[in-house]
């Protein structure tokens, strides 16, 4: 039968559960709390130094003692353990150095939800939590469901002053952020030649925002000459079957915005046009490359920043920091007013510097747009391409890039969601059942908030605790109570893969967490902890104010008032991961 890249890669059908040792397993500032899970688990010695690749890069240079120690126990670890993939502060950007090692065919797997950006290689490359790194520093083997795939064709070419991030917006705007929850994307047609590195790398970062385990390009020319060789790697066989297939032609899209608070909530840049901003940020792991820099370096030539606005410039890697240096663009964004930083992730989680005022408009080039997201729940962020984000700073007002200004409005408006917050004056918790069924997309940074992801580890569960749902639901953390049950609406978990969420949930003596559909690595990360997680949004619709939630996993099913439905067992080895009380556990058993 024809396959998918997924199901060549894997050598199994859709829907199977293999296990593999991936070629290589990325992991960033968090590899602090990776070690200590890995030490709990018993661990020494790494299973192979060749598979790891580790990057300080989220709060590079530290922002604080703690941090500038917590880099200095990474260091010690990588050197004790011969780790030659270490890269220190300042290298740059985790998911940009791997452009260094993806190599087509591998499978990489990497303790961020961005690890799906290695995608642009021909790599079958996604996220897992920090929990799953440490047992693959010890073990280097770890399961994989294969997914289904999503097939989108590309055609024509994208317009002048449009980009490859408009291109990703239009496709998340058509699908939602849950659009292709648990896919693997694959990029077909003869518009994918027009792409380049650079721009597959844009498109393949933001499959995590459409929910998908990956997203994959082929090989072709323009892959060849980048790595200096012709290569072969693994593609989909022609008549392969796809759960959901779109055509998209490039020469239609036009500039984008994602507009407060959620990156699905798509509009025409021209919608939006106009508006005050506060702050731009070019830069991340999404838009920090040199391609990237020179564009937006286009935008302010001879011109200077607003008074008043803030523009920070951070490229991806030093390697790209000293060819911007060489070409000029560092001197151009210097005297027009600019701010360039290291090359780091910088404000993008809300660590690092640039973290915006109250009552700020930010326009970005990052990834997410979640309240709170930079650090600071009383700002907005807007996300948009590096071009229109070094204009709109010119400006002090959001600006389409393009020659001519367009007057367009974004059609796909169904599938988009709004941000929702519980009230200080409501109380969700009712006969040990929490109701967040009308809550859909409920984020990893509204249960626990990016701005401590480094100031608390994630191995310290009473740490976590106090701090659990708080920038979503005040009353939750002081509240919740061991045997308590969570209802969820669609697309839960959603956002970074920070475990904090399932490690403090579990260590709460949640018993549950029922939800209508969830995201894919807040799934692994709560059966990794123990955390048992149920979808089934029959269970979750027929909930009513005052029910009772009785959940029997001996029997599979669950009661909801005098309802009773059936769920699906999950394998016998996550089974056994559930009753152990998570990974560590189990692990130390084998």
């Amino acid at each position: 039968m024809p396959r998918t890249f997924v199901e060549k890669i894997f050598d199994a059908p859709e829907g199977a559960i293999v296990f593999k040792q991936p070629d290589l397993i990325l992991t960033h500032d968090n590899s602090a709390s990776i070690r200590k899970t890995f030490e709990q688990m018993g661990g020494t010695e790494v299973h192979d130094p060749e598979q790891l690749v580790i990057v300080l890069d989220h709060n590079a240079p530290p922002t604080s003692a703690g941090l500038a120690n917590t880099y200095h126990t990474i260091r010690a670890f990588a050197e004790q353990q011969e780790i030659k993939k270490f890269h220190d502060a300042g290298s740059g950007i985790c998911h940009q150095l791997m452009a260094g090692y993806a190599r087509p065919g591998m499978v990489i797997v990497g303790s961020d939800s961005h690890t799906c950006t290695a995608g642009a290689f021909n790599t079958m490359a996604a996220g897992i939590d920090r929990t799953e790194a440490a047992g693959l520093w010890l073990r280097g083997e770890t399961w994989f469901r294969v997914p289904g795939s999503l097939k989108i064709t590309l055609t024509g070419r994208l317009k002048q002053g449009v980009y490859a991030k408009d291109l990703s917006l239009w496709i998340i705007g058509i699908l939602g952020s849950a659009g292709a929850n648990y896919m693997s994307i694959e990029y077909h047609g003869e518009g994918v030649k027009s792409l380049t590195i650079s721009d597959r790398m844009t498109l393949a970062n933001l499959a995590s925002e459409m929910g998908a385990k990956n997203a994959v390009f082929p090989t072709d020319q323009v892959l060849n000459e980048f790595l200096g060789a012709k290569v072969s790697g693994v593609w989909a066989d022609k008549g392969a079957a796809y759960a959901h297939e779109i055509q998209i032609d490039q020469g239609e899209v036009y500039p984008l915005v994602a507009a407060p608070h959620h990156v699905d909530n798509v509009k025409a840049l021209a919608e939006v046009a106009g508006l005050d901003i506060h702050q731009g940020v070019i830069g991340t792991c999404t838009n920090g490359r040199i391609e990237d820099l020179r564009e937006a370096a286009t935008m302010i030539r001879g011109k200077k920043i607003k008074p008043g606005v803030q523009l920070l410039v951070i490229p991806a890697s030093r390697e790209i920091y000293l060819q911007a240096i060489k070409e000029g663009i560092v001197t151009q964004f210097l005297e027009a007013g600019a701010n360039v930083l290291s090359a780091s992730c910088g404000p993008c989680l809300g660590t690092g510097q640039g973290i915006p005022a109250d009552n700020y408009r930010v326009i970005s080039s990052a990834n997410r747009n979640f309240l709170g997201r930079m650090g600071n729940k009383n700002a907005e962020i807007y996300l948009a391409s590096p071009a229109a984000v070094a204009l709109s700073a010119v400006h002090g007002k959001i600006k389409d890039p393009r020659r001519l200004r367009g007057a367009e409005k974004f059609p796909y408006r169904r599938m988009q969601t709004s941000s929702v917050t519980i009230g200080s004056n409501e109380f969700r918790r009712e006969k040990g059942v929490w109701d967040y069924s009308d809550c859909d997309n409920l984020n990893t940074d509204q249960m626990f908030a990016g701005s401590l992801t480094y100031k608390v580890l994630s191995s310290d569960p009473d740490g976590i605790r106090p701090h659990l749902f708080e920038g979503f639901d005040q009353r939750f953390a002081k509240d919740v109570q061991s045997g308590d049950v969570i209802l969820g609406g669609e697309n839960f978990g959603c956002g970074s893969s920070r475990e904090h969420p399932s490690v403090g949930l579990a260590h709460a003596g949640i018993k549950a967490v029922v939800v209508k559909s969830i995201n894919r690595i807040f799934y692994r990360s709560a059966i990794n902890q123990g955390l048992p997680v149920i979808v089934n949004p029959d269970a979750v619709g027929a909930y009513h104010q005052g029910d009772r939630v009785e959940v029997d996993f001996s029997s599979g099913t669950i009661k909801v008032g005098k309802n009773e439905f059936p769920f699906e067992a999950l394998p016998d080895k996550l089974m056994e991961i559930l009753k152990m009380k998570g990974l560590v556990n189990w692990i130390r058993q084998q």
